[in-house]
């Protein structure tokens, strides 16, 4: 994790990014199992659009949803930090320090570790397919605004997706009116398309964290 310290009314944070009072940060999560331009792109675009101040890539100890685990943290940190290179970016491994597994428990506690510090949560359209499946997945579109980037090939799906159905009377047309609104409050995004894959990248054998 990035260096840097945060006090709040429970001590000290050591290793957590530094954030105020008054800024707006985009958290992206994800195995990144490997980090690819397809992050990078999201993220980026992220920062133009949406006018956000800091963008924190949560590396995520495993994914509960997926058979397969992912290799070692410390690679997959690594190689993020490698890939994606930003001012505005920090590469974190916040959910292992926090000990937190769910995505809306990770909010919880930052929400309460910076207070006066606006999160917006970020995911591609391919997650927002089977944002439902997700725990608490409800408690997040109530608690942090959402901004939901284009990914290839899942449009469609996810406009039709459970949660975007059940959210649809709080969706806003332009993702660039998120920062300053308060929850739930959720916009698709378009924007032009990378289809940078990290299941393809495995696949083709491009990621081998061991050296093999």
């Amino acid at each position: 994790m990035p260096g840097g310290k945060w006090v709040s009314d429970s001590g000290m944070k050591q290793g957590f990014p530094i954030a105020t009072k008054g800024m707006v940060v985009g958290l992206l999560g994800g195995s990144f199992d490997p980090a690819h331009e397809g992050h990078v792109h999201i993220t980026r675009e992220a920062i133009k659009r949406m006018g956000l101040d800091q963008v924190w890539w949560l590396v995520t100890p495993g994914n509960p949803l997926k058979a397969r685990q992912p290799a070692p943290l410390a690679d997959r940190l690594a190689w993020a930090r490698a890939v994606m290179q930003h001012p505005k970016v920090r590469i974190t491994a916040l959910e292992a320090a926090l000990g937190s597994r769910a995505t809306a428990d990770t909010i919880d506690r930052l929400r309460a570790i910076y207070p006066g510090v606006t999160f917006v949560w970020l995911m591609g359209a391919d997650n927002l397919v089977q944002f439902h499946r997700w725990g608490r997945w409800r408690d997040i579109l109530r608690s942090v605004a959402v901004g939901v980037l284009a990914r290839p090939g899942s449009g469609v799906a996810a406009r039709l997706s459970v949660a975007a159905r059940a959210f649809r009377v709080h969706e806003i047309a332009r993702g660039e009116n998120l920062r300053g609104r308060a929850p739930p409050v959720w916009s698709f995004v378009n924007l032009p398309l990378n289809d940078a894959s990290s299941s393809e990248i495995r696949t083709k054998g491009s990621w081998r964290p061991d050296g093999g």
